[in-house]
């Protein structure tokens, strides 16, 4: 039975992080279907049709691109969650201003009072309360 499956995958594109990701909207989309409203459930296998069809696909180059198209999208909004993630750790911390003239973000530590403030890109100084 092994061997059966393995013989009809040769040539078939399989399974990557993108078909796991359409399996995972699409359990989501089924567990909301029960939950909310039933009609959402052919959303539901649509996506996961979609997967499938992905997974057994014999045009590797076409879903290889696809999988491409998705990690720079995934990326990129990962990259975005963490930018912000970082940014709202460092506000216990640190003020945040942008310089008024070159519109630089300036980071200077809180509970100094007020202070003059340094722009290391243009070189203008300007007053903040930190």
């Amino acid at each position: 039975m092994k061997e059966k499956l393995y013989r009809f995958m040769q040539g078939r594109y399989g399974n990557d992080p993108l078909n796991r990701f359409l399996m995972i909207v699409s359990l989501i989309i089924m567990i909301l279907a029960i939950i909310w409203k039933p009609q959402i459930y052919v959303i539901a296998i649509a996506v996961l049709g979609w997967g499938y069809y992905r997974m057994f696909s014999r045009k590797v180059y076409t879903r290889a691109v696809e999988n491409q198209r998705y990690l720079e999208v995934r990326d990129s909004v990962l990259a975005k969650l963490d930018k912000k993630r970082n940014f709202l750790i460092q506000r216990k911390n640190y003020h945040i201003y942008k310089c008024p003239g070159c519109g630089q973000k300036v980071r200077v530590p809180r509970g100094k009072g007020k202070i003059q403030v340094h722009c290391p890109k243009c070189g203008e100084d300007f007053i903040k309360r930190s």
